[in-house]
């Protein structure tokens, strides 16, 4: 019996040590490898070979070990496809944690869906998915593709190390191309990491990465491409859409793309022409002009995310915007521009990186570039800016999707970089004006009126379209400090003229004083207290940002209650410092009516790690006294 156990035991051990060796066994990756990790990529390679301004072949090799759920983003296994870029293979296999093969997926087990929701008009821009569902983790992917496409306008960004929470074993980028076509590249964040250049002359370049550990994402990180390595690439002579294309500079690009690529997409039908023109009437001013226009075409048509990967340069023509009555960023976009041009309006198709997250267009690297487009429309010296994507926005408002970034305005002389709307700290207002009694048994109630403007209208326009008990909730969460809370009458304004958008709120609840024997205490703040949630991260590795500063007021009148009287009132507070300005102050109008005054200043600005501590404590002293307490004594 002795003997049978040893072997079994012998048997085990050697049966684990021999899975440790396998190629695909998550056993042999490193511990410091799986530090912060979600998933390993164990080896991401991409091969891109360009033959001709025309002509170029990806292969792309991907292993991926997957840890946990939240490590499945970090798999990959996706493909755009269209009449310019023909897929040629596609397969998965699939590795348990010791290595054993436990499933092949080949293309037609891939989900192949539009690229395009809601449209036959782009009926051949498909997307191929790996739509995996595992067993149990760890489990490991070996991901392979190779595409053939005539655009080259494209080249793929490299990212060595894409995300937060995932590290890299091993990246291999290989590029070959002819020494004619002026390919160009751009390195980003390479010297802190592990990145060498192994090959690079007129006709190839070469990259390895070896051994980079996950970082682990810190609250107010930059995003993950402003801090981690990655390679641009581009051609000074390329192909797009059947067209050959030229980019030594924004200028030539820019000429080029609205000559070639924009030329003969806002033709409209006559009757649409004459429409506009009665719709304009004697309208004189091109402002004005543009006001009626963008109104119009808010009321008309709808977006639709046209999302076909490489392509789509080109907008459906206005024709059919005007038609069907949809289309994406670049088709509403230019659907706008065609109206304009009926009354004589110039504007000028904007080429943008779209996103909460400012990202510009790289004024030094001429290249293929953005996400997004919108509408310039020539105003003096400076740009009104349209996002005709919106059904909603005020004429000439820039929300955080495109506010304050570098966009490229396609002109007809040319390209040219432009900076679009800042809105200045200060300019991103919440006011509140309001009033609150409490009664001798601690019972609150109140009235609010708060005025956002800036970038704070934006986070508030969308009220006003929220069903009923999404907007009971969202009130709830807002004032979350306030216990037993029941909000009455709502009601709002959306002055887009002014571009303000106007709350005014009634609420009551029940015990927001506290009483104890012949004491009562309630927090001064009911209306806007800081809720901000600065963790403490100790050893902070990474610079924080603040992306958008704010300028909060607010007044409020409080009546007490009859028969107390006050006991205790918190001080007035001042505090300065790099990150803004926080001040509140407390003034007794007489023994039952206080009023409060706070403002609160937050300006943006990028900060090392070591300025992380100092800025946690700053919101925690206005966290703090925002929760200060007045406390009354029963006459």
């Amino acid at each position: 019996m002795k003997i049978s156990v040893f072997a079994l035991f012998f048997f085990l051990i050697t049966y684990v040590s021999n899975a440790q060796k396998g190629e695909y066994s998550a056993l042999s990756i490193s511990d410091s490898l799986k530090d912060n990790a979600n998933a390993v990529v164990r080896l991401d390679q991409m091969d891109i070979s360009i033959s001709s301004q025309r002509s170029m072949n990806i292969k792309a090799h991907r292993v991926v070990t997957v840890f946990n759920q939240n490590g499945l983003e970090h798999i990959e296994a996706y493909q755009h496809y269209d009449k310019s870029t023909t897929l040629k293979n596609i397969e998965a296999v699939v590795y348990d944690l010791l290595g054993n093969e436990i499933k092949k997926i080949k293309r037609k087990d891939f989900k192949d869906e539009s690229a395009v929701s809601g449209s036959t008009l782009f009926s051949d821009n498909r997307i191929l998915y790996l739509d995996y569902t595992p067993v149990s983790y760890p489990f490991t992917i070996v991901y392979n593709n190779e595409i053939e496409s005539s655009n080259t306008a494209f080249i793929p960004r490299w990212y060595f190390l894409g995300d937060y929470n995932v590290s890299i074993q091993k990246s291999i980028l290989n590029v070959s191309f002819p020494n004619d076509l002026g390919f160009k590249k751009k390195e980003f964040q390479f010297s802190d990491f592990n990145i060498k250049k192994t090959i690079d002359t007129d006709t190839k370049l070469s990259y390895t990465a070896s051994n980079i550990q996950a970082r682990k994402s810190e609250d107010y990180s930059p995003s993950a491409g402003d801090l981690f390595p990655k390679v641009m690439m581009g051609l000074e002579k390329f192909h797009l859409e059947g067209v050959d294309g030229t980019a030594t500079t924004w200028e030539a690009f820019g000429k080029w793309y609205g000559d070639k690529i924009l030329s003969g997409t806002t033709v409209l039908p006559e009757e649409t022409k004459e429409r506009i023109k009665t719709l304009v009437g004697d309208e004189k001013d091109p402002i004005k002009k543009a006001r009626i226009i963008y109104d119009y075409v808010q009321k008309k048509s709808r977006y639709v995310n046209i999302a076909i990967g490489i392509g789509g340069w080109k907008p459906m023509l206005a024709s059919d915007v005007d038609r069907l009555g949809y289309g994406d960023c670049k088709a509403l976009t230019n659907y706008t521009k065609a109206l304009l041009q009926v009354v004589d309006v110039p504007s000028y198709n904007t080429i943008l990186y779209g996103g909460r997250y400012k990202s510009n267009i790289l004024s030094d690297f001429v290249s293929m570039q953005g996400n997004h487009m919108i509408l310039a429309v020539p105003n003096g010296d400076n740009y009104i800016w349209l996002e005709c994507t919106s059904q909603d926005d005020p004429f000439g408002y820039q929300g955080t999707f495109t506010d304050d970034r570098d966009v490229l305005v396609v002109k007809p002389e040319g390209g040219k970089i432009v900076r679009t709307k800042i809105y200045e700290d200060k300019e991103n207002t919440q006011n509140g004006k309001g009033n609150y009694t409490i009664d001798e048994n601690g019972n609150f109630s109140g009235t609010i009126s708060i005025a956002s403007q800036g970038s704070q209208y934006s986070s508030k326009a969308n009220l006003e379209n929220i069903l009923p008990t999404e907007k009971e909730a969202h009130y709830k969460s807002y004032w979350s400090n306030i216990n037993n809370i029941k909000l009455g009458k709502i009601s709002f304004v959306n002055d887009k003229e002014n571009v303000k958008f106007l709350e005014d709120v009634q609420l009551t609840a029940l015990n927001y004083g506290l009483i104890s024997g012949n004491k009562m205490i309630f927090t001064v703040d009911a209306f806007n207290q800081n809720s901000e949630n600065v963790k403490r991260i100790r050893n902070r590795k990474t610079p924080f940002q603040i992306q958008r500063g704010y300028f909060d007021i607010d007044e409020i009148e409080i009546n007490l209650p009859a028969g107390f009287s006050i006991e205790f009132l918190p001080q007035n507070v001042e505090l300065k410092g790099k990150f803004g300005e926080y001040k509140t102050e407390i003034i007794k109008k007489d023994n039952n009516k206080l009023t409060y005054k706070r403002s609160m200043f937050l300006s943006k600005g990028k900060y090392s790690n070591k300025e992380y501590d100092e800025y946690r404590l700053f919101i925690e002293q206005i966290s703090k006294n925002d929760n200060s307490k007045i406390i009354l004594t029963k006459n």
